[in-house]
């Protein structure tokens, strides 16, 4: 006697939705676009105003582009650079809880947590 069971197959780019090339979120790209331009901009007025090989402008246009760019692109802890940033300040100035994407974290604590159930209340210990 055989089972009739239904078998669905996952395809591999389940998770690609919404992505940049399966890798970045669409929203990391548009921020490491917005750091790029000036980056590029300061990396022109360093190459116009320095007197070396155009390999050494590479070098140091390099050094400021690629870990800006890549910095917004990776983001922090699965968030972009620029919500990372908003709750950060928003930390700063109030220096109250922070959010997790969006949401308060909770922590529940029971008011009666030392009392079992029938027990007299718990008297608490003196610290040595």
């Amino acid at each position: 006697m055989q089972q009739n069971e239904d078998i669905y197959y996952i395809p591999v780019n389940f998770t690609d939705a919404g992505r940049v090339l399966g890798l970045f979120e669409l929203r990391n790209c548009i921020e490491a676009a917005a750091l790029a331009v000036p980056t590029v901009g300061l990396c022109t007025l360093i190459a116009n105003l320095t007197p070396f090989s155009l390999t050494v402008k590479l070098i140091i246009s390099l050094c400021l582009l690629v870990p800006a760019c890549g910095f917004a692109l990776v983001g922090i802890r699965d968030e972009s650079l620029s919500r990372f940033l908003i709750t950060y300040f928003h930390w700063r100035t109030s220096r109250r809880i922070a959010l997790n994407k969006g949401e308060p974290i909770k922590y529940e604590r029971k008011r009666n947590h030392f009392r079992r159930s029938g027990a007299r209340r718990a008297e608490p210990r003196a610290r040595r």
